[in-house]
This record gives C-alpha cells, sequence and structure tokens, in this order.
C-alpha cells in the first residue's frame, strides 16, 4: 500500500504495487483523505478525545493538531510572561496604595482580557487580595505559549484548584441551590457551609468571553 506521511510530503510505498495504484493515490480527493486519516493518528498517539466531524476543514483540523501537540510538548509560557511581551509589566502590590490597587487591577483585568484570558469566582477577595494571588499564584501558571485565538479563551476559576478551601468557598458564595442539592446527594458525609453572599460585586462586571 501507499502512505503519505504529511501534508506536501513524497509518497512511501510499502509493498507492491502497480503503476495502477500509484495513479489512483494522485487522486486530490484520495490524498485529502490519506492527510486526515495521518493526522487523527497523530492524535490518537497523544491520547486526545476525537471529536472532528469529517466536514472539518483540513487547515482548521491541522491547527488542532499543533495546539494538541503544544499542550504535549510546549513550549509554554506563563501569563506574566505572555503580559510582559506586551509591555504590562504590573507594580508589586506593597508599592501600592488600596487606590492604586484598584487602579492597577483593572488595567489587569482588561489586559488579560486582550490576550484571551477571562477571570472567574473573585467576588469573595477584596482588589488586594485578588491583586496580590494573581501576581503571586494564578498568572504564574505556564500554558502553551499559542498566539490568542478568535474562538478560543482561557478561564481563569480563581477557584479551580479544587482545594478543600476553593470547594468550601464555592459551596458557601456561588454554587446555585441545585449545585448544593446535587452536593448533598453525591457526597452525604460532607458538611455543606450555609450559603452566605460574598463580600464583594466584582464578577458581574468582569469582561466576557465573546461567545
Amino acid at each position: 500500500m501507499l502512505v503519505r506521511r504529511a501534508p506536501g510530503a513524497a509518497l512511501e510505498e510499502r509493498g507492491e504495487h502497480t503503476g495502477e495504484d500509484a495513479m489512483a493515490i494522485e487522486d486530490p480527493g484520495e490524498l485529502d483523505r490519506v492527510d486526515r486519516e495521518i493526522r487523527r493518528n497523530e492524535l490518537r498517539e497523544l491520547g486526545a478525545e476525537l471529536s472532528i466531524g469529517e466536514e472539518c476543514p483540513p487547515e482548521v483540523e491541522s491547527e488542532f493538531l499543533a495546539r494538541v501537540r503544544a499542550f504535549e510538548e510546549g513550549p509554554f509560557a506563563s501569563v506574566l510572561d505572555r503580559l510582559a511581551r506586551r509591555g504590562c509589566w504590573p507594580p508589586a502590590p506593597d508599592a501600592l496604595s488600596d487606590e492604586e490597587v484598584t487602579e492597577e487591577l483593572w488595567r489587569l483585568i482588561h489586559e488579560l482580557a486582550a490576550l484571551h484570558v477571562f477571570l472567574s469566582s473573585t467576588d469573595h477577595l477584596s482588589d488586594r487580595e485578588l491583586y496580590e494571588h494573581l501576581l503571586a499564584d494564578s498568572l504564574r501558571e505556564e500554558y502553551p505559549d499559542l498566539p490568542a485565538h478568535p474562538d478560543s479563551y482561557t478561564g481563569l476559576d480563581i477557584l479551580g484548584g479544587c482545594s478543600e478551601e476553593d470547594l468550601h468557598l464555592w459551596l458557601k458564595h456561588y454554587a446555585s441551590e441545585d449545585d448544593r442539592r446535587r452536593w448533598a446527594d453525591e457526597f452525604p458525609a460532607d458538611d455543606i457551609p450555609a450559603h452566605e453572599p460574598a463580600r464583594f460585586d466584582r464578577d458581574r462586571r468582569l469582561p466576557q468571553p465573546p461567545f
């Protein structure tokens, strides 16, 4: 049989074939089909869950493969690294008054939105607490160093670490009544805290993903 290794690559011969076989594989539709199967095999090797329809354009599928590979192989960069490339260096919180912290926090939030990074679950933290947490923790985590894509974004949930404290705060301030009932059904031994409104009202004013 004939196998095409990658788009634009030469055909490699495996086993016996006739000239008619070689002519058949040169059909553009057949080459596209073989290329698609090779890309999917590469994704399977990476352990990706495949949900790509046959109607997916090859260029979209190729970009998806590149992004899957980036999550496996890098290169990686923190959000702070990406901000620095934009010329944004958030000042240290200790050097700022409370009023300045608020100004710098919202400047940072909008810079993050420009990178397609969007915050959630922030209402339990003051402006200073959130600013300190972002600079010391969340924005230091490394992700694949890929350009922002108009159809993708990074959701940065402040309670996304799923520690015991995170889960307690989520149940206390953010979980809906349905969430709390489901949690009680699934984990009957857990002591679910009474619901309390969060101390601050910031989440509803945060930039949101465009889709």
